[in-house]
């Protein structure tokens, strides 16, 4: 059998019987199989002798004689043989000798069981022996036979017993040939692909399947297997662009390389990979007895040069790549599902890697994504099962060390997987839209705790705080409403809170997003750029933006953090960060600098004129009862808000 097809059955097979079906009945009182079953009937009539008439009589109605068992049985066009008791053949008739390609005579006194190969497995056998010694009603099996000119004969062989009286048994075989080149035919119609003519996915997993059955490697073999997985990048724009007819030609045209790949690949190993068609424009390559990853990235390899190259169909030149993802791995403990979700998650990890390209399944990095699906699945259900928390981190006046404000910072305190930070789930939650929710329960909490902290400490300067807010807040839900609920509802006055949104989505506003920056704006509620300097900025358009903070992002402190002062500063940096105070100040906007770790940064940055700072030199981020411990202490930098 070809690797990449079914065919016609090989030559070197047709010399052992093949049993497909069988059915054996057990004897039911004195019933016995009609003798001349599937016979045609057979009349004979011959003239009336006159002796036979008396004279002056009236004529009597004459009933031809029956014709004998014995004629019946040498004119039934249904090849049959009477055998003994003892297994061997007393009579057949031509129909049996036409079909088996032998002469008549020499069938007499053969064995039975050899001519239709009723010895070939141990089930049939001992059903056979059973029936000739009277134990059995009948026996149905079916046989594929060497015809003595060399083509395969498939037979449906019945064995039923013959009166008591008569003995022995009568076998009539069945020429059905013609039926299994149907079913052949159908089945390859059934399990190929019309357009590209290479076995479809029922073919596939079928093949799959029977690679992974223990029985099919345990005693050969190196028990791997290895599965290249392709999908073409672009093709859905040929179809639009070009047509149907021409997006058929290029998956037949491809169909065709990736076979001569598969055979170049076989040639130098011990089988020719399954090329399939699963779908649409992905296809399959499988590997049995694969002997690691090496063979499974050079035929990848070959895979990808082969379709890069320019395809020629009807008079155009079209130019298509692949994404492959490629898995390869023991098959004891597989199963057909795991392997193709594996090489599926793979393909994926291709495609989103830049196209083009090949990739190897990695155990890690799909745990990665097992892990971030289950923290998806679970998002939702972690808001209203309190999972949730905020901590707080001070934003310090640089010229008098005081608390002037806090960022509040969500944590996931997840059942499974411990305490998550923001960037191992925000992500996560702005792709399925939980964020929304997720936004609000932070808006109120921190505006909560921020008038908790009002009112406990009235004597003291009101601290801000600071809540990030993503893009997909401000389209996907009425950010200037929630805003104004919660301050009404938390009693915070409006100066009191503070937005922070990214450069990059702050940058881009328009349209409704712009609008509820200036609603908020109006409103009284601070809103300040996160991670400034690190996008595309467009300073003209920063003048006209409701922006009133700038916070630069911790890169740039970074640079100051050298204190030994045989080693030149990053002096670049700090020059880059006093001309972004300057020109904040300029346009009358205060900056925070974030990541301030240690005393020597907080000292240049308070000579550039920073106006607060934010970092590990000042506090952690902390629960809120810490928080109440640097509010009115100067000198926040001694370390009370750090463990």
């Amino acid at each position: 059998m070809s690797g990449t097809s079914e065919g016609p059955t090989p030559a070197t097979e047709l010399g052992r019987a093949v049993v497909t079906e069988s059915e054996i009945l057990a004897p039911s009182g004195a019933e016995f199989a009609e003798f001349a079953e599937g016979a045609e009937a057979v009349e004979v009539a011959g003239p009336v002798p006159d002796e036979a008439v008396e004279p002056d009589a009236s004529p009597v109605p004459c009933t031809p004689s029956p014709p004998s068992y014995r004629s019946v049985f040498t004119a039934a066009p249904l090849a049959m043989a009477v055998v003994d008791r003892e297994g061997t053949v007393t009579g057949a008739n031509a129909a049996l000798a036409d079909l088996l390609g032998r002469d008549q005579d020499t069938l007499t006194g053969a064995v039975a069981a050899d001519l239709v190969d009723l010895a070939s497995d141990a089930r049939t056998w001992h059903a056979y022996r059973e029936l000739l010694r009277g134990r059995r009603a009948r026996l149905r099996c079916t046989r594929r036979l060497k015809h003595p000119e060399g083509h395969a004969l498939w037979v449906r062989v019945t064995v039923a017993p013959l009166p008591p009286d008569d003995g022995g048994v009568l076998v009539s075989v069945a020429d059905i040939s013609d039926h299994r080149a149907l079913q052949a035919r159908l089945r390859h119609l059934r399990m190929h692909d019309p357009v590209t003519r290479l076995p479809n996915r029922t073919l596939f997993f079928e093949r799959l399947t029977g690679a992974l059955e223990a029985e099919s490697y345990a005693e050969s073999g190196t028990g791997r297997i290895g599965l290249c997985y392709l999908d073409l990048d672009g093709f859905k724009a040929v179809n639009d662009t070009l047509g149907h007819r021409v997006g058929d030609q290029l998956l037949a045209a491809v169909a065709d390389r990736l076979t001569r790949c598969a055979q170049d690949a076989g040639r130098t190993r011990a089988g020719i990979p399954l090329v399939a068609r699963l779908g649409g424009d992905e296809f399959a390559l499988l590997v049995e007895d694969s002997t690691g990853t090496e063979q499974l990235a050079d035929l990848a390899e070959s895979l990808l040069d082969a379709i890069q190259e320019p395809f020629d169909l009807s008079g155009r030149r079209l130019s298509v790549s692949a994404s492959i993802g490629v898995v390869e791995r023991h098959a004891a403990g597989t199963t057909p599902t795991a392997l193709m979700q594996a090489a599926d998650t793979t393909l994926y990890w291709a495609k989103a890697d830049g196209k083009a390209r090949w990739t190897l399944f990695d155990p890690e990095r799909n745990a990665s994504r097992v892990t971030r699906q289950a923290l998806v699945s679970s998002l939702r259900p972690a808001i209203d099962r309190g999972e949730f928390a905020l901590e707080y981190q001070p934003l310090v006046g640089m010229d008098d060390d005081r608390v002037h404000g806090v960022e509040a910072l969500i944590r996931w305190h997840h059942p499974r997987f411990g305490t998550l930070t923001p960037n191992r789930f925000i992500s996560l939650a702005e792709e399925d839209g939980s964020i929304v929710p997720l936004g609000r329960w932070v808006l109120r909490t921190a505006c909560r705790q921020a008038r908790d902290w009002q009112t406990r400490y009235p004597d003291e300067p009101p601290i801000f705080v600071s809540v990030n807010v993503a893009v997909r807040q401000v389209w996907d839900s009425d950010l200037v409403a929630d805003v104004a609920d919660t301050l009404e509802e938390t009693g915070l006055p409006p100066h009191l809170l503070q937005l922070e949104l990214t450069e990059s989505a702050v940058m881009g506003s328009s349209g409704r997003p712009l609008q509820a920056l200036k609603a908020l704006s109006d409103m009284g509620v601070r809103i300040a750029i996160d991670d400034f300097g690190t996008g595309y900025s467009n300073l003209a358009y920063l003048s006209r933006l409701p922006v009133s903070v700038l916070k630069l992002d911790g890169s740039f402190v970074r640079g100051f953090q050298i204190e030994d002062r045989t080693v030149q500063p990053g002096a670049a940096d700090e020059v880059i960060v006093e001309a972004m105070v300057q020109l904040a100040h300029r346009l009358g906007l205060t900056v925070t600098a974030e990541c301030v770790e240690t005393s020597a940064q907080a000292t240049r940055l308070r000579r550039i004129g920073c106006d607060t700072g934010q970092g590990w030199l000042y506090s952690r981020p902390v629960p809120p009862d810490r928080i109440s411990e640097l509010l009115g202490t100067p000198g926040v930098q001694a370390g009370v808000g750090n463990p």
